[in-house]
């Protein structure tokens, strides 16, 4: 496939980095949508994600030095670059960090988190289905070995340089299977969100089905770097779908607690169950 996008002189732009920043471009650009309907302020949505965002970044770049110290000294603009390199543990300390951080803004302007979370779950899933079309044409996460007659080769040697994806044998496009899926949930969690019963629903079906999604399309994924638990029952991040799924559960479960309502006077209400 496609690891580098194009050249600046010497200057490599990657098909992953860019394809990220899209992702997070149009998750932004969605994100003041969304707001809207859930009757939040844009601002501060913005305001939340860019801090989010920031922190995220900031935390898999120090994981990636801490992890790869010795090719960071030799490419130090890595760090600079919005993605360079793919790996569940990467993604996964990074949105852990943004997440803290969202919640501790989201406290500090005291925003509805039920309804935040709510605001932001098309967004996300969006943005997710846009880096994995980036791992897919940079051989990140790559899969398995087919020989099915949609199987991807990858033979231009940066892509076993910064993926460790395999040349010159066919494999699933597992990555295209995710982001497919991603943006199918994107479309369902952006229709539903005007009318959704509660506060919170869409952000618990928006976890079960990143769980489902993750879990799902590990089978097709390559092992090597991802985990192993359970004698091979599972890899890594099938672990931590499984417990997406069940935050997800637990969140739909919970009823009445967030009632959905605007955050100013300045946004159109969402008329609840007993307004109707």
């Amino acid at each position: 496939m496609y690891p580098v996008l194009f050249n600046i002189g010497s200057v490599l732009i990657p098909s992953y980095g860019a394809m990220a920043a899209v992702g997070v471009l149009l998750a932004l650009f969605l994100a003041q949508r969304s707001a809207r309907v859930a009757g939040i302020s844009p601002a501060h949505v913005w305001n939340l994600s860019i801090t989010a965002l920031f922190a995220a970044l900031v935390g898999s770049r120090l994981l990636l030095v801490i992890v790869n110290w010795r090719n960071v000294r030799s490419h130090p603009l890595w760090i600079l670059s919005l993605a360079m390199i793919h790996h569940p543990l990467l993604a996964s300390a990074g949105a852990f960090v943004g997440l803290i951080a969202a919640g501790l803004y989201a406290r500090w302007q005291h925003l509805p988190l039920a309804n935040t979370a709510d605001t932001l779950a098309a967004p996300l899933a969006l943005g997710l289905a846009c880096e994995q079309f980036g791992a897919l044409l940079a051989g990140s996460g790559f899969g398995k070995g087919t020989a099915v007659s949609w199987a991807v080769t990858y033979t231009n040697p940066l892509t076993y340089r910064w993926s460790g994806a395999p040349l010159g044998i066919p494999l699933h496009p597992v990555q295209g299977y995710a982001g497919i899926l991603y943006l199918t949930l994107a479309i369902l969690l952006l229709v539903w969100l005007p009318a959704r019963r509660q506060a919170g629903d869409v952000a618990g079906v928006a976890l079960m089905g990143s769980g489902i999604v993750i879990y799902i399309t590990e089978f097709w994924r390559d092992w090597e770097g991802r985990g192993d638990l359970f004698h091979g029952v599972l890899d890594g991040p099938q672990a931590i779908s499984i417990f997406l799924v069940i935050a997800g559960a637990v969140i739909l479960r919970a009823r009445t607690p967030w009632p959905i309502k605007a955050e100013s006077p300045n946004e159109v209400d969402v008329p609840t169950e007993a307004q109707q």
